[in-house]
């Protein structure tokens, strides 16, 4: 048994559920794939408000709303990075 606590990764699994990752090799396939999809996660989220930010003042209601679903499922993945990452920073103390 590990002495850390369960990782929240950057994915869901079925049906939305959270998915987590119960080991003490940090290093791991998993854990480096992990830290890769967190990754890219936090660039597209810091893409995407700079695209919003670009488009807003002039944006068609039909874009806006696109726009919104995609900043709304940006936020879900850098929500769910942060409580991953400060789950991992209070394992520390």
């Amino acid at each position: 048994m590990t002495d850390h606590p369960p990782r929240l990764l950057p994915w869901t699994g079925t049906e939305g559920k959270p998915c987590y990752l119960i080991t003490d090799d940090h290093d791991g396939p998993v854990s480096r794939l992990a830290d890769v999809a967190e990754s890219v996660q936090l660039g597209a989220g810091g893409q995407l408000l700079a695209h919003a930010r670009e488009i807003l003042p002039d944006a068609p209601p039909g874009e806006l709303r696109f726009l919104a679903e995609c900043l709304t499922q940006a936020l879900d993945d850098v929500l769910r990075v942060a409580q991953s990452r400060g789950r991992r920073l209070e394992g520390l103390e």
